[in-house]
Order: structure tokens, then sequence, then C-alpha cells
């Protein structure tokens, strides 16, 4: 975007981004899900060429507190985007989102950071629309499926398409059944997304790659009227087994509960296991029950909205 003169707001802005979930399964690198797990994030112009960063709750120890922070990095590519970058920034984050999970706290990161920039600039849903964040927040992310789903909220699939002169992040929403349901086994381990990914072959058996997408075909189906068919449209074929000595207790988990009928998936590159469900009270309290040692288990509802 050419340069353009910003006014920007005194006040603090404020944006909360949910934790999402990606693959779902067989959806790799294409399905997301928002889950009512929010990082919030408080940001303010300065004046002073400075980066004033305060950070609580998870991973507080782990991130940098300068420029650096990813929330500052992507404001200020946010800003550069619009057209012009402040001198100094003050922020503050409580983080709710675990990390190094496959809960998508990079991703809240982003799109937070990215819509903290277009709060405090004066008309700034004129300079940076829905579909330019997705852009931009693919380009700091490297892929579209959780900053998809931190976006716009529910159920997502996202692609890859050459626009702008460069391979963009697109996505549209599909509409998840009020009966849905979620719950996450979260480990005490964390795995970083760049190891998961260097485990992945080259190539895959065909019989494989044409299971896994009639399933991810299925699946759009399921979430949106068909939970019914969410145990089959679940099963993967293509990344979870060839990551599973990555995370073999959360692997063990997986098939314990799809065993018993529990349509449970890896969430994203793991270790956390995500499990869907249509059911009632009796049958969360049946699948917390399947809990193993090490893991953290938490029903979750399905956020409908994405950044607010």
């Amino acid at each position: 975007m050419s340069a353009n003169r910003l006014t920007f707001k005194a006040q603090m802005a404020q944006v909360s981004v949910p934790a999402t979930s990606a693959n779902l399964g067989p959806g790799f690198d294409a399905f997301g899900l928002a889950l009512e797990m929010r990082d919030r994030y408080a940001a303010q112009i300065l004046d002073e060429a400075v980066f004033d960063v305060d950070v609580s709750g998870e991973g507080a120890d782990e991130v940098k507190k300068d420029k650096n922070h990813l929330v500052i990095k992507s404001m200020l590519r946010g800003f550069e985007f619009m057209g012009q970058k402040p001198r100094g920034i003050a922020l503050r984050a409580l983080n709710v989102t675990p990390h190094g999970r496959g809960l998508g706290s990079s991703s809240s990161a982003i799109v937070g950071g990215l819509a903290l920039a277009r709060e405090l600039v004066l008309g700034g849903d004129q300079y940076m629309s829905q579909d330019e964040m997705m852009f931009l927040a693919t380009e700091l992310e490297g892929h579209p499926d959780n900053v998809a789903a931190a976006i716009h909220g529910g159920a997502t699939i996202a692609w890859m398409e050459n626009l702008y002169g460069v391979p963009t992040g697109r996505a549209v929403s599909i509409p998840v059944h009020p009966d849905i349901k979620a719950i996450m086994f979260i480990p005490e381990t964390q795995l970083a997304t760049a190891k998961a990914r260097k485990l992945l072959p080259e190539t895959v058996p065909h019989h494989d790659a044409v299971l896994n997408s009639s399933h991810a075909a299925l699946l759009s189906i399921a979430l949106s009227s068909r939970p019914d068919l969410l145990l089959t449209a679940t099963e993967d074929f293509l990344h979870q087994s060839y990551r599973a000595a990555a995370y073999s207790k959360s692997m063990q988990l997986v098939e314990k509960l799809r065993g018993s009928g529990v349509a449970a998936v890896i969430s994203g590159a793991g270790p956390s296991v995500l499990v869907l469900y249509a059911g009632d009270e009796n049958s969360a309290q049946q699948i917390l029950l399947a809990s193993e040692t090490g893991f953290l288990a938490k029903e979750l509802a399905i956020s409908r909205s994405g950044v607010e």
C-alpha cells in the first residue's frame, strides 16, 4: 500500500483473540476452529521512541518484552501496511492460551497485533480490511489455518491463492452445528511447530491421500449439519501417524478415545488432544474420565466470533 499520513488515536485500544485448533484431523493446513480461551491485549501509541511491554499469564517468562515481542512486530507490520509507523508503543498482554501446545498462541499474538494496529488508527477499517488482515497474518505466521479461525471465529477452511502478486491466505467460514462442543486435553510438554513439520514425509501413498481428501470433504458436512459423522470425518491419514513419535502419549490418548467411539485428534502440530462431540453433560463427563496423567482437561465452547 502507498504511504498514508495516519491519524493515531490517543486512547488505549483493547482486543481479545480466541485460541484455535488447526487441522481437525484430515484438514491439514486448511481447517481451523476457534475456541473460547482468549488472550487479551491492550496497547497505546507513545510519543517517545519506546516499546513498553508488560506480559502476564501463560509464557510470560518465555517471550521477548521489547520491539521483538510478536504482538509488537505484528502491530508494526500492520502500521507499515496502512502507511505509517508510530514512534513508540505501550503493550499490556494477558496470555491465557498455553504456548507450544497446538492451540494457536502465535496466531493469537499476530491477529491481536494487527487488530490493535487497526484500532489505533482513525478510520483503520479503511486502511486494513478483513481480507488484508488475513493476507498480513498469513505472511507473518507462514500458513493460514490458525489465523483464519482467529480472525473469523467458528470453523474455517483456509487456502493459499496468488493475490497482490504473492501467495496469499484466504478463508471461508463453516457454520458449526449448535450441538457440537469441544474438550481439550492439554499436556505439560511443549512441541515446536517447526520440529513437528520436519517429521512429515515428502510423499504419502496414493490410497492414503484419497482417504484423507474424502474425510476432509466430509468434515465440512459433519461440522455444519451431521455431528453423527464426526468420528469418521476426523480420521487422518496425512500427518498424525508420521509425527506420533514426537507426542507418543498424546497419540495413545487419541487412539484410546477413538477406540471408544469419540472423535479425537491432535490439535494442530500437537501435543494437545482435541475432542469434538455432540452430547450432554453426561457425555462430557465420560470423555473427561478418559484423561491420562500429565494432561489438563478443559471443556471449551466453540468461539462463534474471532478477534474482537
